[in-house]
């Protein structure tokens, strides 16, 4: 059971189904027909599916029906949604996060809108995130609800007489909220018959990033503290229940609780009565991404090497078995002997696949794209220092010569691939040479080139983007080296700002939601308040490593693309930026989406989403057509 979510133009909205498939009996075929179903799982008995439903202007609710067919029933009434949930053991009661709207606000009280709440009084350093917004009055909660018998008598609501009598009949279960207070919680299991999450729960909380796993037991007050962040890892949710061990995702995060530059997470694991965390995987090797999820004797995770994510397998005395597949796994899940994972490939933005040896692929969504694809070319390119920088080439068709786009990914510990990518795959069939590498501080490499730009950004990393892109424009005479554009977002936005306030080399630019100002972030953005000493250092450091300080040396014609809502890097450091461009005679753009935060580009509505493409390809036709 998997679920597949498309964007639609029509609904400009996020829609998808559950979908069916048996190892022995190909195609999948659709078994839901909602809007938007995701997040199906089987409860441990096998007898009932649960999954996710929303409706078009409607939160999120959970859903059940039978393994075998029939319509789903939605068992919870969340005011603003369900998040994640996970089956108790015994199938009887499902688990739960969910936000929790403080009374008057979001919709609360009928008639009074966002512009009419009372006012908020912070006191907290940590008060806003971005895609959320103030999170103080929505905190998100642990629920327990009874899952009702798919073969029962449906609930009706009264109506003429029996409703005047003012009789009652819950169209939904009631649900227990089990956890309470000014904390948020993240990821679930059971055990023991406790629910284990991860929140930060500790003395000091608001200025360190330090999380743990606290197992709630319905009926008791306090929870009980597993893991202890101080002196071990660092929780990041994901837990998974193995015998009596919880494996999850942790990070060390230095004595400050804050030191997160280029660090990679580990699978951990510690007893379910709490003790002493221990790493399983080598954070100096090995970069966790995702969740864990329970196999037999151990865990299944994703380790990112080098652009793809590989599927290994985790016990307690450390890794197992690993799967390196033709592509980058963006999740697994395992069920008795079965492990399958979703695929992303050079031809295809997610398949599933199964991990029995020989690996076969089970779908075909991505087929039709499969054609038009250009598959990137791997690239190996060497630093003025020896450092080996790594990458990739997407050349249109055609004999060129193609002018060229430098792409540069955010983070900056993040990292791109080969694999199927909208940004990439739409500048290459409109003409355009792709250039994407992975410079010191991204990750898949190991710590030493994640950290290298602790205090250093602007440093290392434009001496490997510039020496790639040079490697490239040599190596291959169909790229047009007097027409070079250069664009990123986030990091890549700052990266893209720095490289073009140092070199008129660029044709021209396109800075996308960019970190342009780390002063100008503190206290505005959700990560303000740490993220720019992490990476840069103290003020001083930061103001000389400033985009902003530096614009008035940059002759580039320079495009801004940035959201409304932004959180992570806000709109009002952009302005400044394009006001600053504007008044030196720089040709500038400012293009600014209503609605949208930082995600836009990965998450934004569909409609929004091809509206940017299209004003990124109007402005390289203009610029190198010029």
């Amino acid at each position: 059971m998997f679920a597949a979510t498309r964007p639609d133009l029509d609904a400009d909205a996020y829609v998808g189904q559950l979908w069916l498939i048996r190892f022995d009996e190909q195609p999948a075929r659709r078994i839901t027909r909602g809007f938007c179903d995701t997040a199906p799982a089987f409860s441990p008995d096998g007898r009932l599916l649960a999954f996710l439903r929303g409706a078009p202007g409607q939160p999120t609710q959970l859903a059940v029906m039978a393994a075998d067919g029939g319509e789903p029933m939605i068992i919870t009434d969340q005011h603003l949604g369900v998040g994640e949930f996970r089956f108790s053991p015994d199938s009887r009661q499902i688990a739960f996060i969910a936000a929790v709207a403080e009374d008057g606000r979001y919709g609360t009280v009928a008639g009074v809108d966002a512009n009419h709440e009372d006012p908020r009084l912070i006191d907290q350093l940590q008060f806003q995130y971005d895609g959320v917004g103030y999170v103080a009055d929505q905190r998100r909660h642990v629920f327990v609800v009874d899952v009702p018998d798919p073969g029962s008598e449906p609930p009706v609501a009264p109506i003429g007489r029996a409703a005047r009598e003012g009789r009652s009949v819950p169209l939904v279960p009631v649900a227990t909220q089990v956890s309470a207070g000014d904390f948020t919680h993240s990821g679930l299991a059971w055990g023991g018959g406790s629910i284990i999450t991860s929140v930060s729960r500790h003395e000091g909380r608001d200025r360190d990033l330090r999380c743990d796993l606290y197992a709630y037991t319905p009926g008791v007050e306090e929870p009980r503290r597993l893991t202890d962040s101080a002196t071990g890892p660092s929780a990041l949710g994901s837990p998974a229940v193995v015998a009596d061990q919880v494996y999850f995702v942790g990070i060390e995060l230095g004595s400050r609780g804050l030191d997160v530059a280029g660090v990679n997470a580990a699978v951990c694991v510690v007893p379910t009565a709490g003790g002493q965390a221990r790493m399983l995987t080598n954070p100096a090797t090995v970069c966790i991404e995702g969740a864990v999820v329970a196999d037999g004797d151990g865990v299944l995770a994703l380790d990112q090497v080098r652009g793809n994510c590989q599927v290994i397998k985790v016990t307690a005395a450390g890794e197992a078995q690993r799967w390196a597949l033709p592509g980058s796994a963006l999740s697994v899940a395992a069920a008795g002997a079965k492990r399958v994972a979703v695929l992303a490939t050079p031809t295809s933005p997610g398949e599933l696949i199964s991990l029995d040896a020989p690996h076969h692929t089970l779908t075909d969504f991505g087929g039709r794209l499969a054609a038009e694809a250009i598959v990137p070319q791997e690239q190996l390119a060497t630093a003025e220092d020896g450092t080996p920088v790594h990458g990739w080439l997407l050349r249109p068709r055609g004999e060129g010569p193609h002018p060229v786009v430098l792409m540069i990914h955010g983070g900056p510990f993040a990292a791109y691939s080969a694999n199927f990518f909208d940004e990439a795959q739409v500048l290459a069939t409109a003409g355009y040479a792709v250039v994407m590498c992975n410079p010191r501080g991204s990750a898949g490499y190991g710590y030493d080139h994640g950290r290298a730009v602790k205090g250093a950004l602007g440093d290392v990393d434009v001496v490997d983007v510039l020496a790639f892109l040079d490697h490239c424009l040599t190596a291959d005479p169909s790229l047009d080296g007097t027409r070079v554009g250069v664009m990123g977002g986030s990091y890549g936005g700052y990266l893209t700002a720095w490289l073009i306030a140092q070199t008129p080399r660029f044709t021209a630019a396109i800075v996308e939601r960019g970190y342009l100002d780390g002063r100008s972030m503190i206290g505005a953005a959700d990560i303000g308040w740490f993220f720019p000493f992490e990476y840069q250092g103290s003020l001083a450091e930061i103001d000389q490593r400033s985009p902003l300080y530096q614009v008035h040396r940059v002759q580039t014609p320079t495009m801004l693309i940035h959201s409304e809502r932004d959180l992570r890097c806000p709109l009002s450091v952009a302005e400044r930026y394009y006001t600053e461009l504007k008044l030196r005679g720089v040709e500038t753009k400012l293009l600014v989406f209503p609605g949208e935060g930082h995600e836009l580009s990965r998450s934004g509505t569909p409609r929004h989403r091809v509206a940017r493409f299209e004003f990124i390809l109007t402005w390289w036709a203009q610029q190198f057509s010029s």
